[in-house]
């Protein structure tokens, strides 16, 4: 069962949007974390501090939400093998559509790019597909 939770909902999505039109002024660079994160890693970028320190805060904000008394409660009702699979088809797919959620969700689609509208409706399309199948057709 997922929590419906509207408020928090939507100021997550404030602040997501907020990173994303910040991350574009300042720095002229789209928010897509997969390629933030690939940006740290060697042979490091010039440009690596504006990354560090976009990825320590997609970790210090919600240890910082926690630290105030709140909880996050979730559960993973898959096995720690499947989580794997599950990420490395992710990785896969990022690499073939040149890009994330994130970056084409979140950024490529406030630019209205074409590229990341069909991507984005190849994301959702799948994950529907996804869910339906493994909760209704397989059960798990």
């Amino acid at each position: 069962m997922t929590e419906f939770t509207p408020w928090m909902s939507l100021a997550g999505g404030i602040l997501i949007g907020l990173s994303a039109v910040l991350l574009m002024a300042l720095h002229g660079r789209i928010a897509g974390m997969t390629a933030i994160l690939a940006g740290i890693i060697p042979p490091v970028p010039v440009d690596w501090a504006w990354r560090a320190a976009f990825l320590a805060g997609a970790v210090i904000a919600p240890l910082a939400y926690i630290a105030t008394g709140n909880t996050i409660a979730f559960a993973v009702p898959i096995s720690t093998t499947a989580l794997v699979i599950g990420g490395v088809i992710v990785g896969i797919g990022v690499t073939y559509g040149s890009g994330c959620t994130s970056g084409h969700g979140v950024c490529g689609m406030a630019r209205l790019s074409p590229r990341s509208i069909v991507a984005t409706l190849v994301f959702m399309v799948f994950a529907i597909a996804t869910v339906y199948v493994v909760r209704h057709v397989i059960g798990a």
